[in-house]
């Protein structure tokens, strides 16, 4: 993905001034019609905060130009070319036009979209923030000429009519006012969340019909986690274990802005996320979103802070641990986690009572173990720290019992990890297939 700041250089043409607006430097195009300059500023924040450049330009591509293959469960899907070029972007769209796409899922020619494009969020976007996105993709990005590809999705799968009744059930009605707007940082911070942000896309779990189980906090299932990309998109509610009952508002701020604190760090889709979209928000938007999402209630009442416990660092220290989860830790992992389970704050993130690591669902650290990742580059932190694969040096049995140990050890209370579990990942995200060992290894 092309980060935020690159891409600020790529969406302006001839004669350009930077100007900041809330805390990120943006560029103006000369030329832009009167009265459009601060529209089309407001209109590239708002378009790095809902994240639009990560869907909407395929690797290596021009920004927003689309191209990029999107996995559903019923096949493959390309974003589509929202830069102005009148033959195959969005530059014969009306202001209505880019309003019912965005906010309705309906596209010019009246076809519904595919919900990979989160319109049931973005309905929840002021029209003044609408008309301001507006103003940006016309005047301040530069058009590309690049047709749209056609889903990857067998008939009668691909019929679209469907998808229209699709939306009439499970699309929220649009905002038509400003009522949203308020000077309360939750009430900010609800609005980027549940609208541009569009957390709950990845964060909420998915009915079998595929709608998110909940657009808003009146249930328990808005944003308690969902799996996507072969990850699970961890719980952002206020369990203290497994969610972000035990997170500070400064430290999802910071985590926000740098992809990284000294308990943990993002990666995958969220990497891409921090280093795209929201290190480029301002500190009072991050500040709404950390204090709106440290009013969400627990999933599971009742949950007890994990207290650290330091028998299995004693063992791995006296060599009286001899299991194979414990020996494969030592033999791959505590050189940067260390046997305390600690790590090294900001650098390798910590395992003791992770709130990633205590999750029920274990299927993003099989994909870690298994393919590694790597931290996001920011301005605050620009060091790129990365973790190496390890599908093709430890077998499914293997991940299964470094995982299990890691997950029951210095105060840790996650279920076990099994090696079916970590197979149905193994094929799921392509990794290689297990090393093949000689009988008395």
């Amino acid at each position: 993905m092309i980060a935020g700041a690159a891409w600020a250089a790529y969406a302006f043409a001839d004669n350009p001034a930077s100007t900041p607006v809330a805390g990120v430097v943006v560029t103006v195009v000369a030329g832009i019609p009167a009265g459009q300059r601060q529209l089309v500023q407001q209109g590239q924040y708002l378009a790095s905060a809902g994240d639009c450049i990560a869907c909407h330009t395929a690797k290596g591509g021009k920004p927003f130009a689309g191209g990029l293959g999107i996995a559903s469960p019923i096949g493959k899907i390309y974003s589509t070319n929202i830069t102005p070029d009148k033959d195959t972007g969005i530059g014969n769209y009306t202001l209505e036009d880019f309003d019912k796409a965005l906010r309705h899922g309906i596209a010019k020619n009246g076809v519904t979209l595919y919900p990979a494009m989160p319109y049931v969020s973005y309905a929840k976007v002021k029209p003044s923030d609408v008309k301001a996105l507006y103003a940006f993709f016309m005047y301040g990005v530069q058009p590309a000429s690049q047709a749209n590809k056609a889903a990857d999705i067998p008939w009668p799968l691909s019929m679209r009519w469907p998808l229209s009744f699709w939306r009439m059930m499970y699309a929220p009605p649009v905002l038509t006012d400003e009522s949203s707007a308020s000077n309360d940082p939750v009430l900010r911070g609800k609005y980027l969340v549940e609208g541009l942000a569009h957390c709950s896309a990845c964060h909420t779990p998915r009915a079998l019909t595929l709608q998110e189980r909940s657009l808003t906090d009146d249930g328990k299932w808005f944003l308690s986690g969902g799996v996507i990309d072969g990850y699970l998109a961890k719980s952002l509610r206020g369990d203290v274990n497994d969610g972000l009952g035990s997170w500070s508002e400064a430290e999802i701020v910071e985590f926000l802005k740098s992809g990284r604190t000294a308990h943990s760090a993002a990666f995958g889709g969220m990497a891409e996320v921090v280093e795209d979209s929201t290190q480029h928000m301002s500190d009072a938007d991050l500040t709404g979103i950390a204090r709106y999402l440290k009013t969400l209630a627990p999933l599971t009442a009742g949950q007890k802070a994990m207290v650290y416990d330091d028998s299995a660092a004693k063992a791995l220290r006296t060599g009286s641990g001899r299991g194979n989860g414990a020996l494969t830790f030592l033999d791959n992992c505590a050189a940067c986690h260390r046997t305390t389970g600690n790590g090294y704050g900001r650098t390798f993130p910590k395992l003791a009572q992770s709130t990633t690591i205590n999750t029920a669902d274990p299927t993003s650290l099989i994909h870690l173990v298994l393919l590694g990742g790597q931290m996001p580059s920011t301005r605050t932190a620009p060091t790129h720290y990365g973790m190496p694969g390890f599908d093709d040096r430890l077998t499914d049995r293997d991940v299964a019992d470094v995982l299990t140990f890691v997950r029951s050890s210095w105060g840790n209370h996650a279920p076990a990890v099994s090696a079916e579990q970590v197979a149905k990942v193994r094929r799921a995200v392509g990794a290689a297939g297990q090393p093949k060992r000689a009988e008395n290894d």
